[in-house]
């Protein structure tokens, strides 16, 4: 068996560089072949993983959700896809966190060895893919705005502080949302499109499943047009801190399950796809059922 190990050393903390002898020394414990490939620019650890594809048994990733994102992206069209194994060294490692797969490398590494995994849905926008969020409006730029330095020394820390940059700099926008015959229309402050129970390090839902061929789409209204309204920024933080549940029965607010719709927005609307600046304005969003499969518990 082959394993191709791509990792990340700017990815949070930069620990990845450090633990890559160790890796690979446990790694051969359960791979003939095992290739290490670190990233030194955006992009490479997409064609590491697309040159993977129908040579690799297993790709083993240690990185931050954008470097996931990268593989994703990469893998979801090709038709022979290797297991991938997470060794999650980000700062939020939402994906991570949803799978119960631990930070500390020995335990992740003992997931992959172990060999049990799961079909793990993903999902298009347009012409991308993700795996866990797709998320725009109100505090979604911190995660790709914050420089590589400050989350080395602050961690989540740093995402607070271009989140407050964009609480007072961001602006309602009017959104259109289509699916099944139906159309909802409004002015809204933020969007998050969920395959994850965790988004931006909060548990927004503790019964979310990623193999069941739905999203959670949450979407926080406000009655202003000019700015966004305290009672809004309440909502956002609500949902952030006690889940998505809580959002249910408000009526200025859309939470439900779906599989395929329509987001018509502003063309200066920037999409975040798992913690990464995606693409801009309104999207076709679907879900792809169980196309990959990740080493978990």
């Amino acid at each position: 068996m082959k394993c191709v190990f791509i990792y990340n050393p700017t990815s949070g903390k930069q620990k990845s560089s450090k633990i890559v002898h160790y890796v690979v020394q446990r790694l051969q414990e359960k791979y003939e072949v095992v290739q290490c490939r670190p990233t030194q620019k955006r992009g490479d650890a997409g064609e590491f993983a697309r040159e993977a594809c129908g040579v690799f048994d297993c790709i083993v990733v240690s990185g931050g959700d954008g470097t996931m994102n990268e593989v994703i992206n990469s893998i979801a069209t090709q038709k022979s896809r290797p297991v991938i194994g997470y060794i999650p060294t980000g700062t939020t490692n939402d994906l991570a966190h949803s799978l119960g797969i631990p930070k500390k490398v020995k335990k992740a590494l003992d997931i992959i060895l172990a060999g049990k995994n799961i079909n793990h849905d993903i999902f298009r926008v347009n012409n991308r893919y993700g795996i866990y969020v797709c998320a725009f409006g109100i505090f979604t730029g911190s995660s790709y705005q914050a420089s590589q330095k400050d989350k080395k020394h602050f961690g989540r820390l740093a995402y607070f502080k271009y989140g407050a940059k964009e609480m007072f700099g961001s602006k309602p926008f009017p959104l259109t949302l289509e699916y099944n015959n139906t159309s909802l229309s409004g002015n809204f402050v933020l969007g998050i499109v969920a395959n994850s129970k965790y988004v931006a390090g909060y548990k927004i839902d503790k019964m979310a499943r990623c193999d069941d061929g739905f999203v959670n789409v949450i979407l926080i209204k406000t009655t202003q047009k000019k700015w966004i309204s305290l009672s809004s920024i309440f909502r956002v933080f609500r949902l952030f801190l006690f889940g998505m549940k809580t959002l249910n029965r408000n009526k200025k607010c859309i939470v439900t399950k779906l599989d395929k719709f329509r987001v018509s927005l502003p063309q200066d609307i920037t999409i975040n796809l798992d913690g990464e600046a995606g693409l801009m304005g309104s999207f076709d969003f679907e879900v792809l059922p169980n196309h990959v499969e990740i080493y978990v518990k």
